[in-house]
């Protein structure tokens, strides 16, 4: 798993980075349990711009490529965030019981990621949404 280290946080919790315009990213962070396991959690839409994203671009991570979790002072992106992701969060509810029997194993998490990601990529052109980077909040500066 490539884990990025960072500046520590400066709260408990996490930072997750998504695309608010995709709709699968959205739903994804709305019904992921994660606050019942790490506390309070940050829920960034990269399409606005903000501290979360521009730290995940610095860090050359390609927010159309993937989210991204900041957690315990390290970035995750792609399939590693979605791993983690599923290792983090509570199993209440089937949902998420789903996800992490699918994903909280690195390898399935980096099999499915591509796929995911194309299917998002997909949705998006037929719903007529551009990229984030088209956006211009997630530009290397």
């Amino acid at each position: 798993m490539q884990e990025l280290i960072t500046s520590p946080t400066k709260h408990e919790g996490a930072v997750v980075v998504y695309d608010g315009q995709c709709p699968f990213c959205s739903t994804y962070v709305r019904l992921t349990r994660l606050r019942d396991a790490v506390g309070p959690v940050e829920l960034v839409d990269a399409r606005l711009g903000g501290p979360a994203v521009d730290e995940a671009v610095r860090a050359g991570l390609d927010l159309d490529e993937g989210m991204v979790l900041k957690y315990g002072g390290r970035l995750y992106h792609g399939a590693d965030c979605l791993n983690m992701l599923s290792l983090l969060s509570s199993r209440t509810g089937l949902f998420n019981r789903l996800m992490a029997f699918a994903f909280a194993r690195p390898g399935i998490a980096r099999r499915a990621y591509p796929i995911l990601r194309a299917g998002r990529n997909a949705t998006l052109k037929l719903l007529g949404r551009g990229r984030i980077q088209e956006a211009g909040k997630a530009t290397p500066g």
